[in-house]
């Protein structure tokens, strides 16, 4: 576990390195770890965020190898794919997987209330909304599963959602991740695109607390 955070913490090397070793196929690693956010509610501490946006940067650099359309087109079927399969785990074993002894242990019950009076709150416009907030954005398709929402409703706003934050946040990688100042401070600008994405979640616990 000691090793995985040190890598996540210093993803602007590993990513590269990963590039350098395995060529073409960090496609399959990048899709699958969006997939694997969005999609598999036990993993909502993956770094989605810090990975498009040093995803961007990389392939605005000649001669990485890696192809911004290429990226975009896979990493929102990873997004839409990885909602619809955790919307299915929500909707069949939902409230059986609450129960679980290991599922418990693995994120706190209150994550998912918090998500849950997200998803309360905004109504289907939260699978959108929630793809711009780490950890929300994992357990809010799980929730609109367990609630029965209607999946015409839940794959509209999943499409619309993926297509936003995937172009939003590789799109800023690819336009401003290779200005000197960024690269210098990569390690900060990645805590920086975390933080800001959190910014709608802590207004929200505040104003629930002043209540």
């Amino acid at each position: 576990m000691t090793m995985l955070l040190a890598s996540l913490f210093h993803i602007n090397l590993l990513l590269p390195q990963l590039m350098a070793s395995f060529g073409h196929w960090i496609y399959i690693g990048l899709f699958g770890l969006i997939f694997i956010e969005t999609g598999l509610v036990v993993f909502p501490f993956l770094p989605g965020d810090s990975m498009l946006f040093l995803s961007g940067s990389l392939a605005a650099m000649s001669g990485s190898g890696l192809n911004i359309g290429l990226l975009i087109v896979m990493l929102i079927l990873a997004a839409i794919l990885g909602d619809g399969c955790n919307f299915e785990l929500g909707k069949r074993y939902g409230h059986r997987l609450l129960n679980n002894r290991l599922l418990k242990r693995l994120f706190k019950p209150s994550r998912l209330q918090t998500a849950e009076q997200f998803f309360e709150k905004h109504g289907p416009a939260a699978i959108f909304l929630g793809r711009f907030v780490p950890v929300v954005r994992t357990l809010v398709p799980f929730t609109a599963g367990m609630t029965g929402m209607r999946y015409r409703s839940f794959a509209i706003f999943n499409c619309l959602g993926a297509v936003s934050w995937i172009l939003i946040t590789l799109g800023t990688g690819y336009l401003f991740g290779n200005i000197s100042i960024v690269q210098q401070h990569f390690e900060l600008m990645m805590m920086s695109v975390v933080l800001i994405s959190l910014i709608p979640m802590a207004l929200k616990l505040l104003k629930a607390r002043r209540v």
